[in-house]
């Protein structure tokens, strides 16, 4: 949501509050001084021997008060300060408390997988009661165990290397070193590293030397660099406070590791380490906004709206909500969709399946790329998968 109008709107109100409360307090001021002067006549007639009219000293005190008008001076400001209140009340309303079923489209949603969603949010969290709770209200305790149990898992690891135990974690990375291999992953040697690190912070040089060697030599072709830094510290044993390398000591690095660990299992389960379910709230809060402001200029034609196939306003999204490409054919100025897919050209260009079918008369010629002199055979474009 876009705050900086809200600000705006804030920032006139208390412009105008300050303005209204320095007139006011300069009117205070001025029937403050009108009285002490009219006191200290008084008193200097009386010191005198003067008898006092007071009805006149009265009428004279009120005649000046009256030409002060501090009632007049008041008025304007504070007007305005209740008209900046009025349209800041107004725009907090708009902003915080909209209608949002105006921008509501009837699709049949698959009750069962929904539940599913919510419940996988709940244990990717490690809110297992609450997870265990809600599959029970809607009917599916015998599914939930099987959702809970890799996150039960994880999160006994989690709690582990919290309190700085990483044996947990470095059984499970032993046990899939395979499939992290694959997936590029180091999280094996940053668990070794951190022991190594761990065993050094405790004064035992030696018995960090042997961990060396026994978990850490393997991975000495391809990190090095990395390992040279951890035998480096071997000679700071006991002063590692001075050591070059003090940022492999910073206890953020604890942090960092528990962070990709959770990152990697998830990973290995299939599943996305952010809750897809607070991923999609977070972009419909985003998208919600243009949404609704473009349903109440499309106020009295909601079946439109509801038959549409695209959205029909551009919606500017984060990055991190950025997961798919998008193609426009530069051909047809089209963009791509499950019926009509970019396919790469043998030249390495890409166009829609529509277009190469019909440049090709349906695959029945050859036809040259519109964009260098190379011919292209339909049969040969491949679909590409964004």
């Amino acid at each position: 949501m876009d705050l900086s109008t809200i600000k705006d709107a804030f920032d006139r109100v208390t412009k105008k509050q300050k303005l209204s409360c320095s007139k006011t307090q300069e009117a205070i001021d001025q029937i403050r001084q009108e009285i002490e002067s009219v006191l200290d006549t008084m008193q200097s007639l009386k010191n005198s021997g003067h008898e006092l009219d007071y009805k006149t000293v009265l009428n004279e005190l009120k005649t000046s008060l009256l030409k002060i008008a501090p009632h007049s001076q008041m008025e304007g400001t504070q007007k305005e300060l209740n008209v900046a209140l009025g349209k800041y009340g107004k725009l907090l309303e708009k902003n915080f408390n909209p209608d949002i079923s105006k921008a509501y489209r009837n699709i049949d949603i698959d009750i069962p997988t929904l539940n599913q969603i919510i419940a996988n949010h709940f244990y990717c969290q490690g809110l297992f009661e609450i997870g265990d709770h809600f599959m029970s209200v809607v009917g599916e305790s015998e599914s939930a165990a099987t959702m809970k149990t890799p996150f039960l898992e994880m999160y006994q690891i989690l709690e582990a290397m919290q309190n700085q135990n990483l044996e947990p974690a470095l059984n499970w990375a032993t046990a899939n070193c395979d499939k992290l291999a694959q997936s590029g992953s180091d999280i094996l040697l940053k668990l070794h590293s951190m022991q190594f690190v761990k065993t050094l912070q405790n004064g035992s040089r030696d018995d960090a030397l042997h961990y060396a060697r026994a978990h850490l030599s393997p991975f000495a072709s391809s990190h090095m660099g990395d390992i040279q830094k951890l035998m480096g510290c071997l000679l700071w044993t006991g002063k590692l406070d001075r050591c070059p390398y003090h940022a492999l000591l910073s206890p953020s690095n604890w942090d960092k590791l528990a962070e990709e660990f959770k990152r990697k299992f998830c990973n290995l389960l299939g599943q996305s380490y952010n809750s897809p379910l607070s991923v999609t709230v977070a972009a419909g809060v985003q998208v919600l906004p243009p949404l609704l402001k473009f349903m109440n200029v499309m106020a009295g034609r909601k079946h439109e709206w509801q038959s549409m196939n695209q959205l029909p306003v551009l919606v500017e999204l984060d990055r991190e909500f950025q997961f798919h490409s998008i193609f426009v054919c530069p051909v047809s100025k089209e963009q791509a969709t499950e019926d009509n897919p970019p396919m790469l050209m043998s030249c390495g260009h890409v166009l829609c399946k529509q277009s190469i079918l019909k440049m090709s008369k349906n695959s029945t010629k050859v036809f040259k790329c519109p964009y260098c002199p190379f011919d292209i055979d339909a049969a040969q474009c491949r679909q590409l998968y964004f």
